[in-house]
């Protein structure tokens, strides 16, 4: 196929992020466009993250082991560990502590973060427990990414 792609209509590349899809919101994962998955893919995985947060890149979503056939990723996926409708793909703990999405909250004042919409094509389906943290996802992907692509939004608290 062509180059990997993730896209969404829930916002433009840059732009800052809808309320719908922040903690001050509704808190519901954007929809996910997907496209170009290379042909000796064997599954997909997504993060998103913040490398603003004042600490460290704070995670806000992982999932991995998606089908390399996905072509969307619905609004509002379920906060499970496995997504059935999605290939029983996985989803990790996010830096919330809680498991699948959980939307942007920077510290009030803290100025503009930008977040990470991040989509990785994987040479292998990754043998890593529903639930498991980011450290243990990173690790699994080590010298099996075939192709990334991204998107950036930004979301501020006054």
């Amino acid at each position: 196929m062509g180059d990997l792609s993730i896209r969404t209509s829930s916002l433009t590349h840059g732009e800052e992020i809808p309320e719908k899809f922040t903690k001050e919101g509704a808190d519901v994962s954007p929809e996910l466009t997907i496209g170009g998955a290379p042909d000796d893919a064997a599954s997909l995985a997504v993060i998103v993250d913040d490398p603003d947060a004042p600490n460290a890149t704070f995670t806000h979503w992982t999932m991995w082991n998606l089908p390399p056939d996905t072509v969307e990723i619905p609004e509002g996926v379920p906060t499970t560990e496995t997504v059935t409708t999605l290939g029983d793909a996985s989803q990790g703990q996010n830096d919330f502590g809680d498991v699948g999405y959980g939307g942007p909250r920077p510290p009030k004042g803290h100025g503009p973060h930008e977040y990470r919409f991040r989509l990785l094509a994987v040479d292998t389906t990754l043998d890593l427990p529903p639930g498991a943290p980011r450290r243990e996802l990173d690790t699994s992907l080590a010298g099996h990414v075939l192709a990334e692509d991204r998107f950036t939004g930004v979301f501020e608290r006054s």
